[in-house]
């Protein structure tokens, strides 16, 4: 079976199923976060108080750590769901949103990956190449022009072996790879980067699909191929209208996405 076809397989899973998502996300997006994932057949639940974030760990399928909107009250929630979700045998995915931007940012993704065992790490090809050891020229919280020289499919087999993880960075092919086997998937639409938190949606969606099957190449590529037939879908919607009008477009494709529409509209190489 092919990573297309599984990825077609886990959406029906994750319908079925219905995990519990646990996001601890940044305040401009969360909303958006918790919709999708909703539109998508899993349930979310955002918990980032220290005092329970590990308790409401435990009894979630999947952990996604986001560090867009960084705050010193929030970091040591991050570690101790990380550990609680290693302690449960759960997936960890993190987004090390504007990794390279700031001592506070690199700091804390370095503490995460040290103490956390990261199941999926999700991000634009700056943040994984700081994750990589590169030296990066982050642009905020989106992939620098510079850092586009970077050889993406170098630079995911290389984290994913270092931490022992699948990696998935994001752009207009993304990239998912296991340090050895590589998807690169051509799906989404330009105008998603106009939409401020579809790549925090995305690092939801790919808890979603971990919460369901430890599988995690599957599930990485699941997650960003939805959002990028997402876009695709809402743009023949809505594109024309305007950015609100796309925003919302992409929750109702989402929601009506189905494993049937997903392998019929995947653009998988698989290497």
């Amino acid at each position: 079976m092919s990573v297309k076809q599984r990825a077609a397989k886990l959406l029906t899973e994750v319908r079925e199923q219905v995990p519990l998502v646990h996001n601890i996300t940044n305040y401009v997006t969360v909303n958006d976060v918790a919709n999708a994932v909703l539109s998508i057949g899993a349930s979310p639940i955002m918990a980032d108080d220290v005092e329970e974030a590990a308790d409401i760990t435990s009894i979630s399928q999947a952990l996604v750590i986001n560090i867009g909107t960084l705050n010193k009250r929030t970091i040591d929630s991050m570690i101790s769901a990380g550990k609680k979700a290693n302690e449960f045998g759960l997936p960890v995915v993190l987004d090390p949103v504007g990794a390279g931007a700031s001592n506070l940012r690199n700091e804390t993704t370095k503490a995460i990956i040290e103490q956390v065992k990261i199941s999926i790490l999700r991000g634009n090809l700056s943040e994984v190449s700081f994750v990589a050891g590169l030296d990066v020229a982050t642009k905020g919280v989106d992939s620098a022009e510079a850092d586009e020289e970077n050889d993406a499919v170098e630079v995911a087999k290389t984290v994913a072996k270092r931490l022992n993880c699948v990696t998935a960075i994001t752009g207009a092919v993304d990239i998912i790879s296991d340090g050895t086997s590589v998807v690169k998937i051509a799906n989404g639409h330009k105008m998603l980067s106009k939409v401020t938190g579809t790549g925090c949606m995305t690092s939801a969606l790919v808890g979603a699909f971990a919460g369901v099957s430890k599988d995690y190449l599957t599930a990485a590529a699941a997650g960003v191929a939805s959002m990028g037939i997402a876009g695709e879908m809402a743009y023949e919607k809505a594109g024309n209208i305007g950015t609100g009008s796309f925003h919302i477009a992409i929750i109702d494709a989402l929601s009506n996405l189905d494993g049937k529409t997903l392998e019929e509209m995947a653009k998988f190489e698989e290497e």
